[in-house]
């Protein structure tokens, strides 16, 4: 026997509030709490006890896969407890897994504190929103909210292309079908193009990487669907970079109209600890695509983007700095984290010594 239970651990972070549990070999487990490491107390995990755990977590399905893959994803269940995603990896030869926290329970716009504004999104009939950030940013708790809304208020058929699936809906005035690669799936371009032909209103693709992901999601919004889609990117002006960056340059300049054409918005966000309450809230820089931010794509001018962003209420955008500054003044997170998470420290600076005297914006 294993000197760890791992289905105890794992019952024990779900208690806590843990979000992540690191395991390797030699090692004693880590947790993340609030963005922040600890290692524990526990006995060093043993090669046997690793692979007694690992047995114990993995599918059926993925057993003879497991010991060949470099990277592998899926997901986990206690029933009556919470989900898992896992994933596993390799260093230096070995293995190690990385274990995420799943809630059962879809938190609202509202629980999660991000911009009712982004409930629009969520209306939108057809074309692109991304959700983006950094690994652990809250991405996928704010696609599930705004799935959610979507399931919670119009009559559509949902479908879900996630590797691994994260989130488990329930039904209600919508249809959701989910999908997992390599389970249900082959990959993510193959699930949309599939997708296509199962009668779908909504697309959400678990994250948009490649060039072939990318063009088969400009498909489906060119079709009349709205897609939902995550990209590891800190703001909008990388978005549109990362995406032309998928394609040869002599081709950027139809991409950057079907860019323009396809896409309805993007949510950059960052979860900032809180000082008035446990946890972290997130900040977000929030991008409207209206006619004139598409002429900016066009004739990529996307620089001005972001001057637009900062106007702040104009058509419900918002600049990561006003959203920071605004939890600031609130007295919701501290002076210090604000800095910190803010990619342009001096105009932040500018706005705390009273340059900025706008209205609040990015809060409910």
């Amino acid at each position: 026997m294993p000197q760890i239970d791992i289905i105890s651990l794992l019952k024990s972070a779900v208690e806590k509030g843990i979000s992540d549990i690191h395991l390797k070999i030699n090692e004693s487990p880590a947790l993340r709490k609030n963005g922040k490491i600890f290692r524990t107390q526990l006995p060093v995990i043993t090669e046997d006890d690793f692979f007694t755990i690992l047995e114990e977590l993995l599918p059926t399905s993925f057993r003879n896969k497991a010991f060949d893959a470099f990277d592998l994803d899926f997901s986990f269940d206690i029933p009556g407890v919470s989900r898992f995603r896992i994933n596993l990896s390799r260093e230096l030869g070995r293995m190690f897994m990385v274990i995420r926290v799943i809630s059962y329970s879809i938190p609202t716009i509202e629980e999660l504190n991000i911009p009712k504004s982004i409930e629009k999104f969520a209306s939108f009939p057809n074309g692109i929103v991304f959700v983006t950030g950094a690994t652990g940013s809250g991405k996928s708790s704010t696609l599930a909210a705004m799935i959610n809304y979507i399931n919670n208020n119009q009559e559509k058929h949902i479908i879900t292309i996630e590797d691994p699936v994260e989130y488990v809906f329930t039904p209600n005035k919508s249809i959701i079908t989910q999908r997992q690669l390599e389970i249900d799936t082959t990959s993510y371009p193959d699930g949309v193009k599939y997708a296509l032909r199962q009668d779908p209103d909504v697309i959400f693709i678990g994250e948009i990487r490649d060039r072939e992901t990318m063009s088969a999601a400009f498909k489906a919004a060119e079709t009349g669907h709205l897609v939902l889609a995550t990209m590891h990117t800190n703001d909008s002006i990388q978005t549109v970079n990362r995406i032309l960056g998928f394609y040869d340059p002599k081709d950027r300049d139809f991409i950057r109209k079907q860019v323009a054409e396809c896409l309805r918005g993007t949510i950059a966000q960052r979860l900032i600890p809180r000082i008035d309450q446990s946890g972290r809230i997130p900040a977000c820089e929030i991008l409207v695509v209206t006619p004139t931010i598409k002429d900016f794509i066009i004739r990529d001018s996307l620089e001005q983007i972001y001057d637009l962003i900062k106007k702040g209420n104009f058509n419900d955008m918002v600049s990561l700095n006003i959203s920071l500054f605004n939890l600031y003044k609130s007295g919701i997170i501290s002076k210090e984290d604000a800095i910190s998470f803010s990619d342009n420290k001096i105009e932040l600076q500018q706005y705390m010594r009273g340059a900025y005297h706008g209205s609040s914006y990015g809060m409910n």
